[in-house]
């Protein structure tokens, strides 16, 4: 057994709830840009710390005259716009609870969370979702309210609460403690039914003040620009939400974008200009990889991957002296780094508005060479780790010394312990209470006070977390061998044209893989090679392609022993994705439907 520990940097209050910070902010920085609001036309209105307030005050006291009491729990089903992180506030003003919903989730998982909630209302963007809820409405007969606001019904709650006082809503705040619950964020659901995480407003505050406080370089950025976000995160996913309350808590810029699409993300990086970036790795693959396929266009590749080189050398030796262990770049690796700077890492950086220098990552594994190109063309990226269960980040990468290929240290007030097995247990202020209506659950996660994730890592003598797999993901073949397959997967996936990989093996002579193309590298991959006509159907059995695929699994073995290498592979012609239910909202794979899905191609790479 191993354990480190970080303390905290800031005390959790003692008194008060989330939405305190809404009218702190506007009691002591009333002029203060603290969010900006789409136009609807590109542009963005700047939201000050009053305006908000008083948003936040028109609304809530709505939900008060709609029946909406302290402590009852209200949905809300949508996207990621301004609204959502309004609506937030305004029912922890009331000592309210608010219960997010994926806005992808199906009729019975929506029908599940609501009837498991007890929520009272729901709140959902467009009349798709209104007709999901009301399909199972019959079945819930707590809701008693439902609002839709593509059809204003924030004016419509403004209006129903314009004969309240404020100090209505006062007298609701002033009562929120923070062990009061602040929210229940329901699982993803890789495995089983979604379960309800029970998150306090202490949690929150513990999780998100030491976070601001120790990646201040981050958050706080350079004297006479503020800091802001675009946030594009679904703020049903307990990372989103971290980065909401982070940034009213501390009075940081936050602009929302409903879409994780690249086509759709560069257009508001540019006009909102962000200066750091939080994101899950996919984000960044993408920003990395259209950026390739750009120089590859204009017949610029050879340049581009010598310009990645210098950058992933100049990153290696900036850590290698940051960790004490070399000199930093020499003068030609410095020389050729000012030379790429203005010629393709200027351009990266502009393709994220401009400003960006910094970058959170999680959710899942960034490939250390990403990590280290990114950092070496001028924008940091710390690599962090976390669950819905504490709150979002347990550990992450420190400015001053980033470990690449590592998720970093622990969160200040924080302990990461290594059991026995290798499973990660946490300890913190950030820790949840519990499963919402199931003791069992609760008592396999929770022993007293240590969170026990299911994932398997290593600690270093520095405190430095490496996540190697899961526990209920570790294949086993019918030679006995343990194979765990994230490390396979996400090397494999590094490559360009492969969006995810998926390992099988469990109870099999060998370990084998399903693959999935990314659609835009593919589309640029056949015009690059003259066979921009080619059918998916018949792309699959292309052998040029499949040997760009099988160099990538070959370059994934390099990793293992023979007897946990992948032994062949399929490329399937769909994708994984939320709305068919192989991938969760966080991009993770969610084995056991892919399994049951793709049963036939499976049973096909082990032969008759």
């Amino acid at each position: 057994m191993r354990q480190y520990t970080v303390p905290p940097l800031v005390t959790t209050p003692q008194a008060g709830g989330l939405a305190d910070a809404v009218f702190g902010n506007a009691d002591s920085h009333a002029d203060q840009v603290v969010l900006g609001r789409a136009d609807g036309q590109g542009g963005w209105l700047d939201v000050t710390a009053a305006q908000f307030r008083d948003e936040v005050v028109a609304v809530a006291k709505g939900l008060l005259a709609e029946g909406i009491r302290f402590g009852d729990r209200v949905a809300i089903m949508s996207r990621t716009r301004y609204e959502w992180t309004l609506f937030d506030f305004a029912i922890w003003a009331i000592g309210a609870q608010s219960v997010p919903i994926y806005p992808t989730s199906s009729s019975e998982q929506v029908r599940w969370m609501l009837h498991d909630s007890g929520a009272v209302a729901a709140i959902v963007e467009h009349e798709d979702h209104a007709m999901t809820i009301g399909a199972t409405v019959d079945e819930l007969p707590r809701l008693t309210r439902l609002w839709q606001l593509d059809s204003d019904c924030v004016d419509e709650l403004v209006q129903a609460g314009r004969h309240l006082g404020d100090d209505v809503v006062e007298r609701h705040r002033l009562a929120v403690t923070p062990d009061a619950v602040a929210t229940l964020i329901y699982t993803s659901g890789t495995t089983g039914r979604p379960k309800g995480c029970v998150l306090t407003h202490a949690n929150f505050m513990a999780e998100c003040d030491n976070v601001v406080a120790r990646w201040e370089p981050v958050f706080a950025n350079k004297p006479g620009e503020e800091p802001s976000t675009l946030l594009f995160l679904p703020l049903a996913h307990v990372f989103g939400r971290m980065v909401e309350v982070a940034c009213i808590r501390h009075r940081i810029r936050l602009g929302h974008q409903p879409s994780m699409v690249a086509a759709d993300l560069i257009p508001d990086f540019a006009a909102f200009r962000p200066t750091f970036v939080l994101a899950v790795p996919y984000v960044f693959e993408k920003i990395f990889q259209a950026a390739r396929r750009k120089a590859e266009v204009s017949g610029k590749l050879g340049p581009f991957d010598k310009a990645v080189d210098i950058a992933v050398r100049h990153a290696e030796a900036m850590e290698a002296k940051a960790f004490g262990i070399g000199p930093g770049p020499g003068a030609g690796l410095r020389m050729q780094h000012q030379l790429y700077d203005k010629l393709v890492y200027s351009k990266v950086r502009d393709a994220m508005g401009g400003k960006v220098r910094h970058g959170i990552s999680g959710g899942s594994a960034m490939e250390r060479r990403l990590g280290l190109f990114f950092s070496g063309a001028g924008v940091s990226i710390y690599e962090g780790y976390g669950l819905t269960e504490s709150t979002a980040a347990a550990t992450a990468n420190p400015p001053e010394q980033t470990r690449f290929g590592t998720v970093g240290q622990p969160v200040p007030g924080t302990t990461v312990l290594i059991a026995e097995d290798g499973e990660i247990w946490l300890h913190g202020g950030q820790i949840f209470e519990g499963y919402l209506n199931n003791d069992k659950a609760t008592e396999e996660v929770l022993r007293d006070g240590w969170l026990a994730t299911g994932d398997i890592g290593t600690l270093d003598d520095d405190g430095y977390l490496t996540i190697t797999g899961r526990k209920k993901e570790i294949l086993v073949t019918t030679s006995g061998k343990s194979v765990s397959p994230v490390a396979l997967e996400d090397k494999v996936r590094a490559h360009p044209l492969v969006a995810q990989c998926v390992a099988v093996g469990n109870n099999r002579p060998y370990v084998a893989a399903l693959v999935t193309l990314d659609p835009d590298a593919v589309k640029h991959w056949l015009t690059m090679r003259g066979k921009p006509h080619l059918r998916a159907a018949d792309l699959v059995h292309d052998t040029d392609l499949e040997q760009e695929i099988r160099r990538a699994v070959v370059a994934a073995n390099t990793l293992v022993s023979q007897a946990e290498s992948i032994r062949t592979f399929r490329i399937l012609a769909g994708q994984f994705s939320e709305e068919r239910g192989t991938l969760t909202p966080s991009m993770k794979l969610k084995r056991r439907v892919i399994e049951t899905v793709y049963a036939k191609e499976i049973e096909a790479l082990y032969g008759p």
